[in-house]
C-alpha cells in the first residue's frame, strides 16, 4: 500500500532533531550486540549490507549527531553509521520481543535495553557506513547544505543572514524550502515562519528592508526552536512519530498551515491559501506584506 503523503508534510529538521535528541539520551554508551539489515536495498546492496552487519557488532555508540537531515551514530571502532529517513522513515526503540513491522529495514540489538529499528513506509530511507573521519568526504552533498537553524542559531548573525539573502534573488518561500539555503524547513514550516515574520511568500529576497531581514532570521530560529520544543509536527498525511511511536504536538501551535478560512491570530481576517510552486501556501493577507 502506497501512502499518500505530500511534500508539505515530509519529515523536516524539527522532527529529525527530536529523534536525534531521544537517541542521544537513550543510546550513547550502549553496546551493539547484533545488527541486521533486513532489506539490502536500504544499505545500497548486499556488499554494503554485509559490511554494516560485520563491522558494528560489539562496538559502542559514542555519540548521535546530525548533519543536515542525516543522523550520524559515531561508534567506538572509529566507524560512523549514517541514517537518512527520507520522507517516511521512522526510528523506534522497542523491546526485543516486539513484533517486527513488515516495513522494517534494519534492526540493531543492544547488549542491554532492547532494539533500535528503522522502519521505512515510503522506500526513501538509507543507511551507510563510513570511517568517522571520512563522513563528509564520502557524502559530498553534505558540504552543499545551507544554514542549519539549530546548529547555526548562535553562530550566524542576522547580518550574515542578510548577506546570504541578498546574494540569492528568489521568492521567499522558494528560498526557505531550498536545503542549499536553509536546511530542513519545508513548505509547512516556511508558511509558519513567513507568518511570524509578517512577510508574503512571493516577496523577492533582495527587496527586504533591514528590519524585515532581521525579523525573518528571528522567525526562522524561533519557529524551528519552538517546533523542537513541542517535539515536531504530526499533521494529516505525515508519517512522523518519535522513537516511542508518539506524534509531535507543534501542529497544535501552528498559526496558518492548513487553517484557511479560520481567523488570523494577527488581523482577525480569514487565513487565505494560494497555489505556489504546485502546493498550497497559507498566509494572512492583511499582516504579511
Amino acid at each position: 500500500m502506497q501512502h499518500n503523503f505530500d511534500k508539505e508534510t515530509m519529515i523536516q529538521l524539527p522532527e529529525i532533531e527530536t529523534i536525534r535528541r531521544d537517541l542521544e539520551r537513550d543510546c550513547v554508551g550502549k553496546k551493539i550486540k547484533t545488527i541486521e539489515v533486513i532489506k539490502s536495498k536500504v544499505a545500497g546492496g548486499p556488499k554494503a549490507k554485509s559490511a554494516i552487519e560485520g563491522e558494528l557488532e560489539q562496538s559502542k555508540v559514542e555519540s548521535v549527531s546530525r548533519v543536515g537531515k542525516f543522523l550520524l551514530f559515531e561508534l567506538s571502532n572509529e566507524m560512523t553509521l549514517a541514517i537518512e529517513l527520507g520522507s517516511g522513515g521512522q526510528i523506534s526503540r522497542v523491546p526485543n520481543k516486539t513484533e517486527v513491522h513488515p516495513k522494517t529495514q534494519l534492526i540493531l540489538t543492544f547488549t542491554q535495553t532492547g532494539q533500535m529499528r528503522l522502519i521505512d513506509h515510503v522506500g526513501e530511507a538509507s543507511v551507510s557506513l563510513h570511517e568517522t573521519a571520512e563522513v563528509i568526504e564520502d557524502k559530498p552533498e553534505l558540504a552543499e547544505l545551507g544554514i542549519d537553524p539549530i546548529e547555526h542559531s548562535q553562530r550566524i548573525t542576522w547580518g550574515d543572514f542578510a548577506h546570504y539573502l541578498q546574494a540569492r534573488k528568489a521568492k521567499l518561500k522558494t528560498l526557505l524550502i531550498d536545503d542549499s539555503f536553509v536546511i530542513g524547513v519545508g513548505p509547512m514550516y516556511a508558511d509558519e515562519i513567513l507568518f511570524e515574520a509578517g512577510l508574503k511568500y512571493d516577496r523577492m529576497s533582495d527587496s527586504l528592508t533591514t528590519n524585515e531581514v532581521r525579523r525573518l532570521w528571528q522567525s526562522i530560529v524561533q519557529t524551528i526552536y519552538d517546533a523542537v520544543k513541542y517535539r515536531g509536527s504530526t499533521v494529516e498525511g505525515s508519517l512522523y512519530v518519535d522513537t516511542n511511536g508518539e506524534p509531535g504536538s507543534f501542529q497544535d501551535h501552528h498559526s496558518v498551515f492548513e487553517k484557511h478560512g479560520e481567523l488570523s491570530p494577527r488581523s482577525r481576517k480569514p487565513i487565505a491559501r494560494s497555489k505556489f510552486g504546485g502546493i498550497w501556501t497559507y498566509y494572512c493577507e492583511q499582516s504579511q506584506v
